[in-house]
């Protein structure tokens, strides 16, 4: 019966573990000096090593000629625990045995003397699946344990696991395995099987794992078994259901080019060939945070990439995006994604959401206007993006000729316009007096408002003031707002505050409406809200 390739080369001496020297160290120096703990703590992601260090553990405390703190593998002691026939060492899936009975069998067992072996072992696995009643029927026997008794916790949620278990065991972090590590322990693997590998396929597999060897050992059986000669990187996106590299640059450029119809047809192709939709928009989304990654940290960032398109198509779509626009890009995949487990056509969601990458006119949130207010910052430093200064001569440049500008034949040639006198160049208008000093009304507010009621104060920031003549015109939107401000409390106090300001008296009134030009109003508006904030965008 063929076995797994994760099963067949799971590590049988801690030498053999990937990754993770500064456990496997310390473990080996506590056996040969025989300090070993009554219970440890293994914790990490998935696929990094520690249910395979707890079986050595448990072989090498046991092991009649252990060697610097491995085991031999040759002694019966480790070949019974290797097949699984020594009732002396235990393993318990903690998730289908959860349950505070299963926990106190578990108890009342572990006071007898092994049988087989020096110490009875028992290695509980995904332990933070204990219920609270089993981890306190648990804690007794962890706490003052029988001297022939050692505990294996392991867990994947650390966060999950009581304080007053943490505090009776010593604690082993596995951390997450990098590529390259991965990628050399594929490549024995595949030299002891025969499996014919390029390079890049090793690499490609290594960055899917995502840390876990468990995992890149299930990718390359997988693969291998599907391949037809040599395994390249196009079979294993082929093998796995990917796009690709080629193709997932290919979908961020037509995004970065505003090209709706091009990133559809490309998502059309890749629908019809078998790809999944979900693993498209990982790639997508894995993309955009390299390249928001690269964007933000480009010194630094290159070691937290995660490698899904090589360093010249990252290269090349770099700076075709802002910050601002790879942070909604992001954020836009990740929200379809995490919807696609509840969605009835993932096809639909993905095509909606690809015509939202390439036009984020269509959206009106905050991420989307921000992204398009970035990507014309970036423009206009970069210099791509110039605004044309008006001509010196008066004239359109862009005006159709006129006629006989060029002499037709058989017919009298125009003469050419005189040249219209130059405009001088604008210049700053004095003031009138029906112009309102800048941040007159927000001044204004600030000094009667305290001596108004809240009920009233809070319309006068939507009021806007026009002075016409000798009359301070209050434009409000309607007449109960009208009826609310035009009080002689509020009118005495307008009338005198606003005598004060402007140096001379004026009579004040309220109308409903707008009794100035819109764009009066808005600059007036603008002009306030920036004296008002001018800490914030430095407005002086």
């Amino acid at each position: 019966m063929y076995q797994a390739l994760y099963r067949k080369y799971r590590p049988q001496i801690f030498d053999d573990v990937v990754g993770q020297r500064s456990v496997t160290e310390t473990l080996k120096a506590q056996l040969t000096t025989g300090r070993l703990s009554h219970a440890y703590l293994f914790t990490g992601t998935r696929g990094t090593g520690k249910t395979s260090c707890a079986k050595i553990l448990a072989k090498a405390v046991n092991c009649e000629h252990p060697h610097d703190g491995n085991p031999c593998n040759d002694c019966p002691s480790c070949r019974a625990i290797d097949a699984g026939s020594c009732m002396d060492v235990l393993e318990i899936d903690a998730a289908s045995n959860n349950g505070v009975d299963n926990v106190r069998a578990l108890r009342d067992d572990a006071v007898y003397s092994p049988a087989q072996v020096r110490m009875r072992v028992y290695i509980i696995d995904e332990v933070h699946m204990l219920s609270t009643a089993a981890f306190n029927a648990l804690l007794k026997i962890i706490e003052e344990p029988p001297a022939h008794l050692l505990f294996i916790l392991a867990t994947t949620e650390l966060y999950k696991v009581p304080a007053t278990i943490l505090s009776r065991c010593q604690r082993f972090s596995f951390r997450r395995l990098l590529p390259e590590d991965i990628a050399g322990r594929l490549n024995y693997v595949a030299y002891q099987e025969g499996i014919p590998v390029e390079p890049e396929a090793l690499d490609l597999l290594a960055r899917l794992a995502d840390g876990a060897l468990r995992d890149g050992l299930s990718l390359l059986d997988q693969c291998a078994s599907g391949a037809t000669g040599t395994l390249t990187a196009q079979e294993v996106y082929r093998c796995l259901g990917l796009a690709g590299d080629r193709k997932t640059a290919q979908l961020m450029e037509a995004v970065a080019g505003r090209d709706a119809a091009r990133a559809l047809e490309l998502f059309a192709g890749l629908y019809a060939g078998g790809k999944d939709v979900a693993a498209m928009a990982g790639e997508l989304t894995s993309l955009a945070r390299d390249l928001l990654i690269l964007k933000t940290a480009p010194k630094s960032g290159a070691s937290m990439v995660s490698g899904v398109c090589t360093d010249r198509e990252v290269a090349g779509l770099l700076d075709r995006f802002s910050a601002g626009e790879l942070l909604r890009i992001t954020a836009r995949l990740q929200e379809t994604a995490s919807g696609f487990s509840k969605s009835a056509d993932r096809r639909l969601d993905m095509e909606l959401c690809l015509l939202e990458l390439c036009a984020p006119e269509l959206q009106l949130d905050a991420e989307s206007l921000n992204a398009r207010l970035t990507r014309l910052e970036q423009q206009l430093a970069s210099g791509r993006l110039t605004v044309a200064p008006p001509s010196d001569d008066g004239w359109d440049d862009d005006r159709p000729p006129f006629p006989g500008d060029e002499d037709e034949p058989g017919g009298p040639a125009l003469p050419p316009p005189e040249p219209a006198p130059r405009r001088a160049a604008p210049t700053q208008a004095a003031p009138t007096a029906s112009e309102l000093p800048i941040g007159f009304w927000t001044d204004l507010v600030q000094a009667v408002g305290p001596q108004l009621l809240p009920s009233l104060r809070s319309f006068l920031p939507g009021v806007r003031p026009q002075l016409q003549g000798d009359t301070l015109v209050l434009a409000v939107e309607t007449p109960f707002v009208q009826k609310m401000v035009d009080t002689p409390q509020a009118m005495g106090l307008i009338r005198a505050k606003a005598a004060e300001l402007l140096g001379r008296p004026v009579a004040v009134r309220v109308a409903v409406g707008n009794g100035a030009p819109e764009g009066e109003d808005r600059f007036q508006a603008l002009l306030d809200f920036g004296r008002q904030h001018g800490d914030i965008f430095d407005i002086k």
